[in-house]
């Protein structure tokens, strides 16, 4: 599994690449959580961009429901954007639009979390 970041004015976007199974829940865990720390500190919204993403397993909805719970203790948001056929089907089997919130894309939850930040991804596009 690969990990990307980059922060788009007062919004961290962070895409996984990859599988999220049980081997690589951990890895995952691992770039988050520093990530989610400055987020909740800087009080600054993340968007998980699922583009990359072509399996999550239910560890790796366990990291997420951590990480959700984490950003919402710090009244910050937290969102999941482009969720592939595959990784939608498992989100809403484990109900977990409940959990997070869910964009049909990157572009589309910058458009709900923050003005700048989508000012700012149109102008990289």
């Amino acid at each position: 599994m690969e990990f990307s970041s980059r922060q788009l004015a007062d919004v961290a976007v962070v895409a996984p690449v990859g599988q999220i199974d049980h081997s690589n829940a951990q890895k995952l865990q691992q770039a988050l959580t520093p990530m989610l720390d400055q987020a909740a500190a800087a009080r600054t919204p993340v968007v998980l961009d699922f583009t990359g993403v072509e399996y999550i397993s239910s560890m790796g909805l366990r990291v997420l429901m951590v990480a959700a719970k984490q950003m919402r203790g710090a009244g910050v948001r937290i969102a999941v954007a482009a969720l592939q056929p595959v990784v939608q089907e498992i989100f809403d089997i484990a109900r977990f639009k409940h959990v997070m919130e869910v964009f049909p894309s990157v572009r589309s939850a910058l458009h709900d979390l923050s003005a700048p930040a989508l000012s700012a991804y149109d102008a990289a596009q």
